[in-house]
């Protein structure tokens, strides 16, 4: 609910950011979580864990939001066959 109130004012910085090059650092930022793998013999090894990246939930939305005008603009050209 929260995205549909505040994705039109996240365009406009969106907007900002893309035109003038200068991307925020904190829409960059990606916290990672790493977890044990259950059932491995030995822990030694990169492949016994699991990375989970987590976004900063305005780049999501952020993301969603472009991701649907892309899409409009290829169905509206009829660029995807």
């Amino acid at each position: 609910m929260a995205a549909l109130v505040i994705v039109k004012d996240l365009a406009k910085v969106a907007s900002y950011c893309f035109t003038s090059g200068i991307i925020p650092k904190s829409l960059k930022e990606f916290i990672t979580v790493v977890l044990y793998k259950e059932g491995k013999k030995d822990y030694f090894f990169l492949g016994s864990y699991r990375l989970i990246a987590f976004k900063n939930m305005l780049v999501k939305v952020l993301e969603k939001y472009v991701a649907n005008i892309i899409s409009k603009a290829a169905e509206e050209h009829r660029l995807l066959l």
